[in-house]
């Protein structure tokens, strides 16, 4: 028998070789296909993280040559972190302000039961809520609009109570939005059509929008294409997941309700309010509603109202009600317009505009009824667990002329800076901190190089300033929830307005209203900082990871010796994360952590 030859031996090894490289090339498609979103659904999304390489693309940092304190006091005992366990199964989709066992102990009346009510102290749990099992990747932007992975949000009653509506329909291993809702079930294009004959939607004069009582937010879904950006909300109800799956689509919304606490939104901050057979008895209450409305309202803006009681006549019989109680209902609506100076701009089908006047004031020193009162309180925007008032909020006189079409409101000097209406900001430090979020976010870049490829499209800034960073990565990809503390030095979220972006007042002491799992990118920026003393870290870090994707990112901005404690906390928490220097070189005491979340689901035997 001959002997194997060298060449053999080498052609065998390059064979093995070949074998082995094509084999990781081959595993390696496949997670990048499963993580994309596309197709997942079976056991193989559960093995994502098992053979799992890392891509170390930000390299490990010592401190201990450029900053001294807590870096070099760390006690080698005392560095292992503490490790948060698995919530049970059951909280899988845990909303801590919104529970629905709460809710049930609060007033129905004025829907005081659905507003939010945070749990305790000492009943806040202190575990990591787990991902349902078969848990995926949404599909990206614009594909998400149209289709959400059943494992995501596994409720079907909607699919069944809005069947005839296009809601939403089931299909196999996903669910699809045709773009219907209960007043277009013709689909959301056609109807927002109808509004634009109206109002101008695209000359950008018209940036922001609120949608009360959004259902799946299919409205907001369709207005992204025309350059609207839309803030939608809806209780946490029987209808299963509404705002989960807006936020599942990709689409800007909160759980919320119009009913005795004001919105939290600044006043003057939108350019149209809509509502389509969103229940609100706008009539109700001397109007209470439709203040609150007018007060979030810019002047000049428009709002829509599609349903009843709109064009009552045509429409009684099917509706079910006697056409005596419409008639009234939107008499008493026309009454409450005409105190608030809104002047209507068309009636046709089911549908009715108003538009607020831009002089407000002038109309209503013309009006005899003395009945009209306006609001004492001199500050608009403190509304944070405010109560709603029946009166009419005043138009303050704002100097800092007109706002420009979008998107050259992005950069251009918001009124409220031109008037000086913000103290302590001026055009020149605004521009200043356009400029240093354009160097940090370009510096997010290169650490972070899936920030504008379509990976990320849910983000939030938890302590957005004057909105630079969400302008700096602003995209046609993504959307930016501007979240201003209330504990904030300066109350900057009407600024955030003023440029066509959206936002949030909100206290992170307690639970943001969301869904579990419903962003991909977290930036924190001073919050721990911000937050020092005011309450538990670990409970922050919580919510972060509760409102986290898995596989979603978090950037924390903060002093070096905070991230340090921080890091430690995540350390615990199924997180990997890399400490980076500040662009601007490593003497810089102020620092950036990346983090990753780990992918995992829940696992029925967790009893906490």
């Amino acid at each position: 028998m001959a002997k194997p030859s060298s060449a053999d031996g080498r052609t065998r090894s390059s064979v093995q070789i070949f074998i082995v490289v094509g084999l990781c090339c081959f595993f390696y498609i496949l997670g990048a296909w499963q993580r994309s979103g596309f197709g997942k659904g079976d056991s193989i999304a559960l093995e994502i993280t098992k053979t799992k390489a890392e891509c170390n693309i930000v390299p490990n940092l010592s401190f201990d040559s450029h900053h001294g304190g807590e870096v070099s006091e760390i006690d080698e005992a005392d560095s292992k972190p503490k490790v948060f366990e698995p919530c049970a199964a059951r909280y899988t989709d845990y909303t801590p302000c919104q529970d629905q066992k709460r809710a049930m102990t609060f007033p129905r009346e004025n829907m005081v039961y659905r507003e939010r009510h945070c749990p305790p102290e000492e009943e806040k749990l202190r575990c990591m809520i787990p991902a349902p099992k078969g848990y995926v990747t949404p599909f990206p932007w614009p594909k998400s609009r149209d289709y959400v992975p059943y494992a995501n949000a596994p409720y079907k009653s909607l699919t069944v109570e809005k069947a005839i509506q296009n809601w939403i329909q089931y299909e196999g291993n996903v669910f699809k939005f045709p773009g219907g809702g209960t007043q277009f079930p013709q689909g959301a294009d056609k109807y927002i059509d109808q509004i634009a004959s109206v109002i101008p939607i695209t000359n950008g004069t018209v940036r922001t929008a609120l949608d009360t009582g959004c259902g799946v937010a299919s409205w907001g879904a369709y207005l992204w294409s025309r350059n609207v950006v839309a803030m939608s909300f809806a209780p946490r109800d029987n209808h299963e997941a509404q705002v989960q799956f807006a936020l599942e689509r990709g689409v800007p919304a909160i759980i919320g309700v119009l009913g005795s606490i004001k919105l939290p939104y600044p006043s003057r901050a939108f350019d149209m309010a809509h509502c389509s057979r969103c229940l609100i008895p706008w009539g109700a209450n001397n109007g209470i509603y439709m203040m609150e409305v007018d007060r979030v309202l810019r002047p000049g803006g428009y709002w829509v109202l599609s349903g009843p009681p709109i064009n009552w006549k045509a429409n009684y019989k099917s509706w079910l009600r006697p056409k005596e109680e419409l008639e009234e209902e939107q008499r008493k609506i026309e009454e409450i317009a005409k105190q608030l100076c809104w002047e209507k701009r068309s009636e046709k089908a089911e549908m009715a505009i108003w538009q607020k006047v831009v002089d407000s004031e002038s109309c209503r020193r013309r009006q005899d009824d003395s009945s009209v009162e306006f609001c004492q309180s001199s500050d608009a925007d403190d509304v944070w667990y405010k109560k709603m008032e029946t009166c009419i909020t005043p138009t303050p006189k704002v100097t800092g002329g007109n706002l420009k079409p979008f998107p050259s409101r992005l950069y251009a000097i918001p009124p409220r800076i031109a008037s000086g209406s913000v103290p302590g900001v001026s055009s020149e430090t605004y521009q200043d901190d356009n400029k240093k979020w354009k160097k940090h976010v370009n510096a997010y870049k290169k650490t972070n190089r899936l920030l504008d490829s379509g990976r990320y499209r849910n983000i939030m800034d938890m302590n957005s300033g004057l909105g630079s960073f969400a302008a700096a990565i602003h995209s046609s990809n993504l959307w930016v929830m501007n979240v201003v503390p209330t504990i904030a030095e300066m109350n900057t979220l009407g600024v955030i307005y003023e440029r066509g972006l959206i936002g949030i007042y909100h206290d992170w002491c307690e639970a943001f209203s969301t869904y579990p799992r419903t962003y991909d990118l977290i930036h924190a920026h001073g919050v721990f900082s911000l937050y020092k003393d005011k309450c538990n870290a670990e409970d922050i870090l919580l919510e972060m990871d509760r409102i986290l994707r898995p596989e979603g990112a978090v950037i924390f901005r903060d002093e070096v010796d905070v991230l340090i404690k921080v890091k430690k906390i995540v350390g615990g928490m199924r997180w990997d994360t890399k400490m980076v220097d500040h662009e601007d070189g490593p003497l810089v005491p102020e620092k950036v952590l990346v983090a990753v979340k780990q992918y995992w689901v829940t696992n029925s035997t967790s009893t906490q």
